[in-house]
Formats: C-alpha cells, sequence, structure tokens
C-alpha cells in the first residue's frame, strides 16, 4: 500500500484494521462503517492476557476473513506507562504484532480528534511512527468521519472519503 492511502482505500485493500486512539474518542461511526464492509469487529481494550498480553491477537489473527480489533496492544503502551508507570506488553511483541497485522494484509487505525489527554496523544503519535515502520498506518479524524456520516448531502455509503489524503505515518 502506497502512502497516499486514505480510509475508503483501506477499506478497499485490507483484510485486517486494527483501531488505536485515545481514549474518549467516538469509535461508533467508524466500527459501524467497518461493519458495513463486512469487517467482523471484535473490541480488546481491557482484555490483555495476563502471562502473554499478544495471545488474542494471535488467536485473532489466525482467523479466516475480514478482521476489524478495536484497541488493544498500541493502548497498553501508551496507556500502561500513563497510569501504571510500565507497559505489559513489550516493544518487540508490539513490533511482532505489527508485522503480523501487515502479513495478514492489515493496517492500523490511528484516531485523532477532540480529546484534551494531550499526553496520551503525543504518546499515540510517537508509538504508531514507530510501528509504521512494519505496518501501514492510516490517521482517521474521529471529528471529520462523525461530521461526514451527518452530512445530508454526502450519503452514507461514502464514508471515509475526503477531499485530502489523510496522513500515513
Amino acid at each position: 500500500m502506497d502512502t497516499g492511502m486514505i480510509l475508503h482505500q483501506a477499506l478497499a485493500r485490507c483484510r485486517t484494521l486494527v483501531v488505536e486512539g485515545p481514549d474518549g474518542l467516538d469509535r461508533r461511526v467508524l466500527l459501524a462503517e467497518l461493519d458495513r464492509h463486512r469487517f467482523t469487529v471484535r473490541p480488546l481494550h481491557g482484555h490483555l492476557h495476563h502471562v502473554d498480553p499478544t495471545r488474542p491477537y494471535r488467536e485473532l489473527l489466525s482467523a479466516p476473513g475480514r478482521l476489524a480489533v478495536d484497541g488493544g496492544l498500541v493502548h497498553e503502551l501508551v496507556y500502561g506507562p500513563l497510569r501504571h508507570g510500565r507497559s505489559r506488553v513489550t516493544w518487540i511483541q508490539a513490533l511482532d504484532f505489527a508485522e503480523a497485522v501487515a502479513e495478514r494484509d492489515g493496517a492500523l487505525l490511528h484516531l485523532t480528534g477532540g480529546t484534551d489527554d494531550t499526553e496520551a496523544v503525543r504518546a499515540y503519535e510517537r508509538a504508531l511512527r514507530t510501528l509504521a515502520q512494519h505496518v501501514p498506518v492510516v490517521t482517521v479524524d474521529t471529528g471529520e468521519l462523525a461530521r461526514t456520516a451527518h452530512d445530508p448531502v454526502r450519503p452514507i455509503r461514502q464514508l471515509g472519503f475526503r477531499a485530502s489524503p489523510l496522513t500515513l505515518t
């Protein structure tokens, strides 16, 4: 996938999408769009295995079909240190996960938008910039996505289209 990939291209090309972004962002429109594109949507926030935090992801990635995972490993990389002083996920595990997503024709969807948690926003940017060396990362502005979904001029089937390309970091 090239650096010009935007959300609608990711929806068309990818078999696996992992939704990541700071707490408090409204994911409902994006998750509904993923479902509409026949992705099986699995939420995984807070469900990390206590001994092997990557186990649920390996199990999910081994299944056939289109898969969208809502949160998880990057969330732990960001909020583990912010809330508990350390992450339960190592960088090696996160990089292995990123490579597994890429091998499954996947990408990470980096959610941005209105949140006051600047520490988490910066931590997500750093983490996803590092992971982008191993897997495509598509930035999705949740505020713009929600406005697009409620725009009476644009039908819902055009969700994800933008006049300017989304940033691939």
